[in-house]
Parts: C-alpha cells; sequence; structure tokens
C-alpha cells in the first residue's frame, strides 16, 4: 500500500509540475528543511516527508579519493568497507543484519569527492539507524584482522570490476591521462601495491582525521517531526568529540595546451572503444550546467544527435553516450563510442568531431533545449520518489557546494541555460587543445602512446 501511494504521489507531482511550468511557475514544491550544527560541529539537515511511514539517515563525510596521497590511494573506499566490520557496541558485519531485520536497508557509496553511508528504515526505527552511524563514528574498531579482511575485499572488488572487466583499464586511464592533479588523477579504487602497503596505523590515522563528527553532514529525511529528531541526533552524536580540520585539497588544474592521446589494447575486449573526456568547469556553475544541457543534446537518448546521426543515418557507431561530470573541482565531459563491426575508430572519431562542429556552427533548437529540460524534470522528479534518495542528494549538495537547498534550486538552474549559453560553452569547451583521447582495441598487449594529433 505504501508503495502504491508514493507511486500515486510521484504521478500526481509530475502533473502538477506540467501544469506549473504551463503556468510560468516553478516546476517543483519547495523542500522544506532545516538545517543546524551540534557544538561537536557536526551538521544536521532534518527534511519531513510524511508521504510514507519511513525515513532515510544519511551520513556524507567531506572525504573522497581526493584527499589520498601518492602510495596511499584506496583509503576513502577502504572505509567504505571498514564501516561496517563493527565498533564498541556494534559486532562485526552486525550493522547489515540489525537494519535487515528491522525492515530497512543500509549501505555506503566512495567517489572522488565524497563518502556517504546511509540506512531506509521503517519510522519507527529511526533511533536504530542514528545509534548504529554515531558508533561507528565515535569507535570503529581499526585492527589489523579487519584492516587485512576489508583489504582483501577491495583487491576483490578491483579484479573484479576493473582488471577483469572488459575497458575497466580505460575507464581509469582516461582520468590519468587527462588530468595532472593527483587529486583526481587517481582511481578512487586504489592501487593494488598501495593497499598492500597500508598499515594499521595509516588506517586508523586515516579515519581519526576524516570520520569526525565536524568533518561529516547527517541528513535525516522522511516521517519524522524535527524536534524529535533533533533530540535524538543530540543523544546520540552529541557526545562524539570533534576532531582538527582536515589538510585543505587544492585540485586545481593546470591549463591545458594540447590534445592528448594515447592507444591501449584489453584483451577482454570484442570491440574497439574511443572514449574523448574534453576539460569542463566543476559543478554547480552556469557553465557546468549548460555544458549538461550540451551533453544531454549531443548524446542522451536515441533522440539525441549522435545517435540519430552516427548510429542510424551514417551507422558508424553502434552505440554512443555522452556523460558531463559535476564534481567539486574541474570536471570532464566524456564521450564514449563503440564502432559498428568494420568502422575504423580513427573514422568514428573524426565523424564525432564533425557533428560537433557542426553543432558550433548551425547553432541549437530551441525545440531541443526544451526537449532536455524536460529530461532533466523528470528526473529530478523520479529522485523525489525515496527519501534515502533525497537524504544522500541534500548531504553531497552540502558537502560538495555548501548549498543543501540545491535540491530546490538545482532545476530552475538548468532551466534557465539559454541557447546562447550552450553555443558559448561548445565553442569554449569542446576543442581540441582541452580533450583528451583514449583509444582501446582488443588485443593481448599496450601498445606505445601515438603521438597528438594535429
Amino acid at each position: 500500500m505504501n508503495s502504491y501511494w508514493r507511486r500515486f504521489s510521484m504521478l500526481l507531482l509530475l502533473l502538477t509540475a506540467t501544469w506549473s511550468l504551463s503556468q510560468g511557475q516553478s516546476a517543483l514544491p519547495r523542500l522544506n528543511f532545516t538545517d543546524m550544527k551540534l557544538d561537536n560541529g557536526l551538521r544536521v539537515i532534518i527534511a519531513p516527508d510524511h508521504s510514507a511511514p519511513v525515513c532515510a539517515v544519511s551520513v556524507t563525510y567531506n572525504v573522497g579519493s581526493r584527499n589520498e596521497q601518492p602510495g596511499r590511494t584506496g583509503f576513502a573506499h577502504l572505509f567504505e568497507h571498514m564501516m561496517f566490520e563493527g565498533s564498541e557496541n556494534v559486532g562485526k558485519g552486525e550493522h547489515f543484519i540489525l537494519v535487515e531485520n528491522n525492515g530497512g536497508d543500509s549501505n555506503g557509496t566512495t567517489n572522488e569527492d565524497r563518502t556517504n553511508y546511509f540506512e531506509a528504515l521503517p519510522k519507527n526505527q529511526l533511533d536504530l539507524g542514528l545509534f548504529l552511524e554515531a558508533d561507528r563514528m565515535k569507535s570503529l574498531v581499526v585492527n589489523q584482522a579487519n584492516l587485512d579482511n576489508q583489504r582483501n575485499a577491495v583487491q576483490e572488488e578491483r579484479r573484479l570490476s576493473i582488471d577483469n572487466e572488459p575497458y575497466g583499464k580505460s575507464e581509469l586511464e582516461i582520468d590519468n591521462l587527462a588530468y595532472d592533479n593527483f587529486g583526481y588523477k587517481h582511481s578512487t579504487i586504489g592501487e593494488m601495491r598501495d593497499l598492500d602497503a597500508a598499515s594499521v596505523e595509516d588506517v586508523r590515522n586515516f579515519f581519526r582525521i576524516y570520520y569526525a563528527p565536524d568533518n561529516a553532514v547527517l541528513t535525516i529525511v522522511g516521517d519524522v517531526d524535527p524536534d524529535e529528531a533533533v533530540q535524538k541526533v543530540k543523544r546520540y552524536f552529541g557526545s562524539i568529540a570533534s576532531q582538527p580540520s582536515p589538510p585543505p585539497v587544492d585540485v586545481s588544474e593546470s591549463q591545458h595546451y594540447g590534445e592528448r592521446r594515447e592507444a591501449i589494447t584489453d584483451p577482454l575486449a570484442r570491440l574497439p572503444m574511443v572514449l574523448i573526456a574534453y576539460h569542463v568547469p566543476s559543478g554547480n556553475t552556469s557553465d557546468n550546467y549548460a555544458l549538461q544541457v550540451l551533453g544531454a543534446i549531443l548524446g542522451s537518448g536515441q533522440s539525441s544527435r549522435f545517435y540519430r546521426h552516427l548510429v542510424k543515418d551514417k551507422e558508424l557507431a553502434s552505440d554512443i553516450s555522452v556523460q558531463t561530470d559535476a564534481r567539486r573541482g574541474p570536471s570532464l565531459m566524456y564521450v564514449q563510442a563503440t564502432p559498428r563491426p568494420g568502422v575504423k575508430p580513427e573514422d568514428l572519431e573524426a565523424a564525432i568531431y564533425e557533428e560537433i562542429a557542426l553543432l558550433q556552427k548551425d547553432r541549437i533548437t530551441e525545440t531541443e533545449i526544451e526537449k532536455v529540460r524536460r529530461q532533466f524534470l523528470r528526473a529530478q522528479i523520479n529522485r523525489r520518489q525515496s527519501d534515502l534518495e533525497v537524504a544522500n542528494r541534500i548531504g553531497q549538495s552540502a558537502v560538495y557546494f555548501n548549498e543543501p537547498n540545491l535540491i530546490n534550486t538545482v532545476y530552475d538552474k538548468y532551466s534557465s541555460i539559454t541557447t546562447e549559453q550552450v553555443m558559448q560553452v561548445a565553442s569554449k569547451f569542446l576543442v581540441q587543445t582541452g580533450r583528451t583521447v583514449l583509444t582501446t582495441m582488443p588485443g593481448v598487449k599496450s601498445s606505445e602512446p601515438t603521438p597528438s594529433r594535429n
């Protein structure tokens, strides 16, 4: 029944958004929340949602692979696993068991810019979620046995998802080739040799520095009373000591003055792949929003320019997509394409540049802009279906940009992008001097990097 009402409320929200747009009003209803800090520096954001008797607890830590040092990579991702190994009052693996036995779900994720841990629970289990998160923030068990166990788990994950996966190494190499700054240059999952070299003392220091209340945002979304929730948060988290501020991270990237190219072979790949990355501004900027619109016009769905012209009309590619990052620092727009059998990768690559040049010369249409606005609106509505999704998004926006209200303003920022802005960023950022090209070929051993294309 709860699932039925949730779907019904989302359908109603979609209809309301469509009507609001037709009336020139804001498309999405405002999500109200409170925003405060405890004495120990923990930022607490609470957003009531009484549409279903559930709640979500999300803790977003201001730490990701950008905070790691050469020779000590993979620590943020390692803690995604270590945080479920037990704490003072919770046994090894008991975190998952307690949540699941009480009708909930829990997990954690890591990327370059943040790490988060979360639980989705029935509303009467809010205390459980807060207790579990507070206990491991205060007293995570970091010992040799747990480190060895989870180090092995992370290394096996790397083997499965990267080393033994077609194009897995390509996905890592494109960032390594595109970036000069170590913060974004190295992989989040970490290097095998660095994980092998990690000591218990290394890991304990990393936990002490970054997994502290004053380096975290706690977000609660769901069928809760804000005043009662604040008292519960103070009860569970208020006694946890703050720590000195972590060292600042500089992820700035020096200007690039030439195209970077590399060709690799992948014995697991069945077909070649062309991967192109353009340097673009950081997330939550007008240029990045304009580039997201541009990326959708070029490569989102079967009505996009790349798909219509390169997959259907010219039959040069079997698939092609565009992804525009919105990192805290310098970001990338990725174009990934697989040539059809018999098509040379360089011919497909040349056709991609021709399409970009055509767009830069012949203006996009207002119809294309409006289409991607509607796509983005639908995506925002879909994300509102889950209290957990909302909690994670608010926490991430607070850590990334100190802007938790982005959940209310992001659609307006996106939809305000004009045709002129999209044309400007297309001409400014989709240029040869700002791109990195990685070609992957089926084979048994890597080839030498190819010279820059003139």
